[in-house]
């Protein structure tokens, strides 16, 4: 960790975080939760919310995956994701679905800096973003595609989008 310039996990804990809220809605595989988890931490968002029928940590299969990730990146389970997103969107929180529905903005020409803080919400492996929770989002980011299948797993779509918004909302811009 020394040599890589990294925190430890008390500095990680206490240091600022990009203001970026990632929210898993009925998310199948314990896998895919672990990889976003440990795409949370490399990136350094603020926390996950895990909402529907996603498993949580301790689960197993989190664990494989995230590699510890777990312990860095705080989380919580809500119960009740409406009133979660409305009381986000009181304190000020830009609630985005990442889907692909009509008048979705593609992933390159979302504006990150004018949306925060930001709650991404990423949706069930193959239904996407409830139809419910899409009432309540106040935008919609879309991955450009070109091939026949349209769509990503969601653990490769949320490290495409938060690496994006990494990149947009971190002095690490500066150095590329």
């Amino acid at each position: 960790m020394l040599e890589l310039n990294r925190p430890g996990l008390p500095e990680m804990r206490a240091g600022a975080k990009i203001p970026v809220t990632v929210v898993l809605e009925n998310i199948r595989s314990g896998l895919n939760i672990g990889s976003v988890f440990r795409t949370a931490d490399a990136f350094n968002m603020e926390k996950i919310l895990l909402a529907g029928f996603s498993v949580a940590p301790p689960h197993k299969e989190i664990l494989k995956t995230a590699l510890d990730a777990t312990e860095s990146v705080p989380w919580a389970r809500v119960e009740d994701l409406a009133s979660a997103l409305m009381n986000l969107k009181e304190k000020g929180y830009h609630i985005s679905a990442v889907e692909q529905v009509h008048g979705s903005i593609p992933l390159d020409q979302f504006d990150f800096s004018e949306k925060q803080p930001l709650v991404l919400v990423f949706g069930n492996e193959v239904s996407g973003v409830s139809e419910a929770t899409l009432g309540l989002c106040d935008s919609a980011i879309e991955i450009p595609q070109s091939g026949i299948k349209h769509s990503l797993n969601i653990a490769v779509c949320a490290g495409i989008v938060l690496w994006e918004s990494y990149v947009q909302l971190n002095s690490f811009k500066n150095r590329l």
